[in-house]
């Protein structure tokens, strides 16, 4: 039997939404769109990830069109890098805030993945991909659409691949260990945090597979 799903806090999940949607228009911001281009990259970056793990993959209906805060938040952001445009291209905390919630936030978020996946009885590894698209997947189509290489890509401090070694942790935990769910949850953020954390504190970086100077 399917334990209980766990639930981001409802205040977390909104300020994380509004956070991601904030780094979406400020990316649309720098590229130099105009207010409805900056509205449609800041929606990508904060609801793509759910958006593809329902429409696509589950079949169901995504939560932006479900919940009006999702558009009321997303369009707040957007106003709020019109109004502020000046004051943000100067700023680095807002950077640096959004580097916070995403380290909670990508693995909270791929939990919610997980689990509706599981009850939706994918096998496994349908549910760690479900998971990391759930996670990753607005930042992806955002980065996509304004023609950046996405971050997530890219060589780097580890970040796809701590969130891969979560999301499987959390199928153990959940699926053989039978540890409860919302305690799994925790300890899979906790790890992905303690992750990053000592990757920037100690520079772990991923290398590409091709050096700089090898083979053309």
């Amino acid at each position: 039997m399917l334990q209980p799903e766990f639930q981001i806090p409802p205040l977390f999940a909104y300020f994380a939404l509004f956070l991601w949607a904030l780094s979406g228009a400020i990316v649309g911001m720098h590229k130099r769109y105009d207010l409805a281009g900056v509205f449609v990259i800041a929606l990508l970056a904060s609801t793509g990830g759910s958006t593809l793990r329902d429409g696509l993959f589950l079949q169901t209906m995504p939560p932006v069109l479900t919940n009006g805060w999702y558009i009321i938040l997303t369009m707040l952001a957007t106003i709020a890098v019109g109004f502020f445009r000046d004051r943000i291209a100067r700023m680095t905390l807002v950077d640096r805030v959004i580097n916070v919630i995403d380290a909670l936030g990508v693995p909270a978020f791929a939990v919610i993945g997980m689990q509706l996946s599981l009850a939706a009885e994918v096998p496994l590894p349908g549910v760690v991909l479900i998971g990391m698209v759930n996670g990753f997947g607005g930042g992806i189509l955002r980065d996509l659409m304004v023609g950046d290489t996405p971050v997530a890509l890219k060589p780097g401090r580890f970040y796809v691949s701590a969130a891969f070694l979560v999301c499987v942790l959390f199928v153990v935990l959940v699926t053989v260990l039978d540890v409860n769910n919302t305690v799994a949850a925790w300890i899979v953020i906790a790890l992905f945090v303690l992750i990053r954390v000592l990757s920037l504190r100690y520079d772990w970086r991923t290398q590409p597979i091709l050096p700089p100077h090898g083979p053309q």
